[in-house]
């Protein structure tokens, strides 16, 4: 199981962004999708969770600006960001909950991408 994250880059303050997030490989079922970021010298945050039926849940700091979505024919997730901050300057990673068999699921990680807001 793979996920291939793109969609990040550099873009001014009150800019738009949009990443994407494909799963590919022998997925049985895919469950919960989400994106975390990590700023330097920080930790890892949520910033955005979607489940497979469709609920959504936000970091604070970002409610109102970004917004999850998925694809579940496409094993995909898209986090659209608009009014970009400089404090969204970050390394955002996609996650998934994949179980492969009835018995076997676990967390599988993206590659992280890099979004750099400039003031």
């Amino acid at each position: 199981v793979q996920l291939q994250a793109s969609g990040g880059g550099l873009v001014q303050a009150g800019g738009s962004l949009r990443l994407s997030c494909a799963a590919s490989g022998s997925i049985l079922r895919l469950y919960d999708m989400g994106w975390y970021r990590q700023a330097p010298g920080k930790q890892r945050e949520l910033v955005a969770a979607i489940t497979s039926g469709g609920s959504t849940n936000y970091a604070d700091s970002v409610k109102g600006r970004f917004t999850i979505s998925r694809d579940n024919y496409k094993k995909t997730t898209y986090l659209q960001m608009n009014s970009l901050k400089p404090e969204d300057t970050a390394v955002y990673y996609c996650n998934a909950d994949i179980a492969i068999t009835p018995w076997r699921r676990s967390d599988y990680w993206g590659q992280g991408t890099q979004v750099t807001v400039s003031s």
